[in-house]
């Protein structure tokens, strides 16, 4: 069975994405092994330059980084990356699991990833050129996930 890694930055305080984020991981659990990581966020100041935004980047990321299976495929979302329709994810999620056992996906905080963490995945993708809370994106890619299994094992699923 593949396993399914998400590493994030931060926790989820709103009920109502909670209960997403179960419900999903609940559908998830047919088709693949879930894991949901959460790392600390670090504190951000009003004061912010750019050397301590990539000072915060890098600490958040190197705790990512840390979570990150030896044999996984790593995808970090980031808003350099591709874009992809439901159909296209789908099967590069196919594709990707005939040569790995494991796929790490990496959500990073507020500020984004740290150009170390990028520089090693395998992947950049971007749900859109919008900015959406990251603790939203989880919610996103947990469907768009579920959406792929679907696909690919030819189950209908409501457009």
């Amino acid at each position: 069975m593949l396993h399914i890694d998400i590493i994030c930055v931060g926790k989820i305080k709103e009920s109502y994405l909670k209960d997403a984020i179960l419900e999903y991981s609940k559908r998830l659990s047919k088709y693949c092994a879930l894991t949901i990581t959460e790392v600390a966020d670090e504190p951000i100041s009003n004061n912010l330059n750019d050397n301590l935004i990539d000072n915060i980047k890098k600490i958040e990321s190197n705790k990512m980084l840390s979570h990150i299976k030896k044999d996984s495929f790593v995808i970090c979302l980031d808003l350099k990356g591709k874009q992809y329709s439901s159909e296209e994810f789908s099967k590069k999620i196919e594709n990707i699991s005939l040569n790995n056992s494991h796929i790490s996906f990496i959500i990073g905080g507020s500020l984004g990833i740290h150009e170390d963490l990028i520089s090693k995945s395998n992947e950049l993708v971007c749900f859109s050129k919008m900015t959406f809370p990251h603790q939203l994106i989880r919610v996103f890619l947990l469907e768009q996930l579920f959406r792929a299994f679907k696909i690919s094992n030819n189950e209908t699923y409501h457009k």
